[in-house]
Formats: structure tokens, sequence, C-alpha cells
């Protein structure tokens, strides 16, 4: 059995900076309300719960669901690191496509502490450590310097060696994502930079500066999705579908080749994408708004030729032309991304999911891409796994 799998609700509350949210069981009760409440159904109706989060104790899933009611359905807890939120759509649109259930949430949070993300445990062996190994034995390893910027930052000078391009490139999608995050109320950056501020702002790890990497951010964001003939015959809002979806992990060549790109997951992406490609019968081109994972403004870069959305190699002028932008050939990150709008780990994917759904609705106000049929997701973790879904306007 195979159903059409309708995303009936979306829901996100306003990304803050650390210490300054709800708690975390308040965040995700609030998510998943306004993703109730956005479906029209009422939460009886909701047959599975699949709740990611990275920072948070065994069973939190439960205590934010809780918060919404006690129906004693299946809570299922989701850590993927930084692709957690969109792993919990993964499963939760598998639950429906397959028939095991008509109607399921998908809810992603996360309550954040400043500075760089480090692991929770000292005493054991870390997940990272052979990625960690890796990029020592291809770049060597920077003390003081943030290791996800290392891993990232690594993947850019890579790039750089190949195509000679110049580290201003990478500048300007943090001029872009800012300008697309002010029409974003949910957003934590809401003023706009120039070139000037982003190359000129403390550097992190060459050729990343501070307004090249995304901050630490509580949030949550949650979605409704269920099968098209629930969706009709609770009356609710099958506008909005998932076309294709793809779940990829590492291959050997992330830690066999020596680059940089793909110890941070240039492959999962690449093999993500065309697999939702294929499966959907869409190809980018037919792509109107992408939301993608944005965790340095190197990522995004990397990311763009990934997809697909530009031939290798072509990247910077892909950014140069405007091509990434309104009035170009694809939106990308029109909330801002994780750079403006936040990236507090569970919630990100959801996040994405939330925007894209309301571009395809044409609810996007300041920020819709006019004409969107086609959107396409792209949410990574390293550790790791890749999500890439593929949203379509019946």
């Amino acid at each position: 059995m195979s159903n059409k799998v309708v995303v009936a609700g979306v829901g996100m509350i306003p990304f803050t900076k650390p210490g300054q949210s709800d708690d975390y069981a308040t965040m995700g009760a609030n998510a998943a309300k306004a993703a109730l409440a956005d479906a029209r159904i009422d939460y009886a109706l909701v047959q599975q719960a699949y709740v990611g989060y990275v920072y948070g104790d065994s069973t939190s899933g439960q205590a934010a669901i809780y918060g919404v009611g006690l129906t004693g359905i299946p809570v299922v807890n989701v850590n993927n690191n930084c692709s957690t939120g969109s792993t919990a759509l993964f499963l939760a649109r598998q639950a429906v496509e397959s028939g095991a259930v008509e109607c399921a949430i998908a809810l992603g949070f996360e309550q954040m502490v400043p500075g760089a993300l480090k692991g929770a445990y000292t005493d054991r062996p870390s997940p990272m450590e052979r990625f960690a190994r890796t990029m020592t034995a291809v770049q060597g390893y920077e003390e003081g310097a943030p290791r996800a910027a290392q891993f990232f930052g690594g993947a850019g000078r890579d790039y750089m060696k190949e195509y000679d391009i110049k580290p201003e490139t990478f500048g300007r999608i943090s001029v872009k994502a800012r300008q697309h995050a002010a029409r974003n109320p949910f957003a934590v950056f809401r003023n706009t930079v120039t070139l000037e501020e982003v190359m000129a702002s403390p550097a992190v790890f060459d050729p990343l500066t501070r307004l090249q990497c995304c901050p630490p951010t509580c949030g949550a964001a949650a979605a409704i999705v269920c099968s098209e003939a629930f969706a009709k015959k609770h009356g609710l809002d099958t506008r909005v579908i998932i076309k294709a979806q793809s779940m990829t992990t590492d291959r050997n060549s992330t830690f066999d080749e020596g680059d940089m790109r793909k110890v941070v997951g240039f492959d999962m992406t690449r093999a993500a994408a065309q697999q939702v490609y294929e499966a959907a019968g869409v190809g980018p081109e037919d792509i109107q708004v992408v939301e993608l994972h944005d965790c340095f403004t190197a990522n995004e870069l990397i990311t763009y030729e990934g997809l697909g959305l530009t031939p290798a190699g072509t990247a910077e002028k892909f950014i140069l032309d405007g091509d990434n932008t309104y009035g170009g050939r694809v939106v990308t990150n029109p909330s801002g991304g994780l750079l403006s709008k936040g990236h507090p780990l569970g919630a990100t994917g959801l996040a994405q999911c939330t925007e894209l759904v309301w571009q395809l609705r044409g609810e996007a106000q300041e920020r819709q891409v006019e004409g969107a049929r086609h959107a396409l997701q792209h949410n990574l973790g390293l550790g790791g796994a890749c999500v890439v879904t593929l949203y379509e306007r019946q």
C-alpha cells in the first residue's frame, strides 16, 4: 500500500536566542497546537507522534506532547543531529504512506545554550570521532576554533582550491539570508547587513567569519501529515503533498577521499536529491523555492551543486547573477535560513517544512515566491544523515 501523503497543517513559534525562550516542553506543545489549529483538526484524531530533539533527556517528546493531550498514542523520540526534525517528518510520512496510520504529527524542538556545539558525554566514544580523525588527517585541527566551523570551513576551502572563487562569495550568502529574514517575523536576526560588515566580522575559521555561522537558537515547529482519504473525509486542506522524500547516510567516500566537502555530507546530499528527483519525475529545473541547510555559508554554496540547482563549479556565478534569490532562477532560504532564522537543531527540519508549505499555499506574505508549485527541502546532520523532501502543490 502506498498512500498519497498530505501536509494538512504546519506551525512554529518565533525562534529566539538561548535564555529568552520558554522551556522545551512549552515550546513543543505550542508548536504542535499551532499545527493542529492550522490543520483544523482535534489532537484526538492523531494516531502517532514522532518528536525530535538533540539536547534532552529520554522521553522529552512525551513531556511536550502531553502538553497537547493525553490520548495514549505511540510517541517516538528521534535524535539524528541537525537533521532530527526532518527525520521525524520522514518517519511520520512513512507511517502514513505505508497505511500503518492515517494521521501523524511530526514535532521538533530545541532548548539550546550559548556557544559552540558540544557533546554531552566525556566518558565514552563520541559518534563524531571518525569524522574528527578524518578531518584532522585532511587539514589538521586548530585548537580554539569551533569544531563544526572547522568541518564546514574546510569544505569551503576545498571548493575554493578547486574553483578559485573569492572569499567574498561566501559572504554574499549571509547578505542574502539577512535580506530574506528581514521579511520573516519568526526569524532571530531581522536586521540586514552589508557585505563589508559580513567580511569584517570576527574570523571564526577561514574563510568563515562570525556572520557566516548560524547561531545557537531555541524554538519549535511541527507538521500534521495524513492520507489524502483522511484529509478529504475530515474536510482538510489537500493542496500540499509530499511528492517524494529520501534519507541517506554516509558511504566510504566520506572518509576515504580526502575531500572535506564529502566529509560534511556532499555525497549524502547528492544521492538523496537524485533519489527524490527520480521518484518524483521532477528535476531541479522544476523547483521554484528551496529551504536548504545553511548552517554555514560554505555549506549553502556546496549544496547548490549537491542538489543540482547549478552545475559543478558554477556556484559563484549562480550567486553573483542573483539566481539564488527573488527575481532569479530559484529562491533559496526565503525564511532567512539557519544563518538568520536560527538553528534550533531538533526544530530546523520542521521549520523548513513549515516555510515551504506556506510558500506553496501562497501564505508566505512578504516572502512569497510567485508561482511556486514545487518546493525542495534539504536538512543535513553530521554523523550522519541527510533528508531531502520534495513538496508539490496539487
